[in-house]
């Protein structure tokens, strides 16, 4: 499979909150350039991760409680969830290998 799902304030509790494992969330607006930028290598790491890493995009325009919830202030950002807790942060659009060294460390037993 390995595609991005579009997640949103009705279906954040069972998608994120409840979800068992590391979960990326791709904060997103479709004005924002930078966003733009990353949606490829989110998609890309949907695909690699598979199985690993629940990947989700919400638009923060079209779901401003979340946004606000996790106080999102610049987009994009790339949130993780592990137990439907933040553990991580990735703020603007950022090489690939910076988002891969991310996952990896989350991913790693000792994280």
């Amino acid at each position: 499979m390995g595609k991005a799902t579009q997640v949103s304030s009705s279906t954040w509790d069972t998608e994120v909150a409840k979800a068992a494992g590391l979960t990326l969330v791709d904060f997103w607006a479709v004005w924002c350039g930078p966003c733009q930028m990353v949606a490829p290598i989110v998609e890309e790491l949907a695909t690699e991760y598979d199985g690993k890493l629940k990947v989700m995009k919400l638009n923060t325009d079209e779901n401003p409680d979340i946004a606000g919830k996790y106080g999102i202030m610049s987009i994009p950002t790339l949130l993780f969830f592990r137990g439907g807790q933040p553990v991580d942060k990735v703020v603007g659009a950022v090489p690939k290998k910076v988002l891969k060294d991310t996952i990896d460390k989350l991913l790693s037993p000792t994280a």
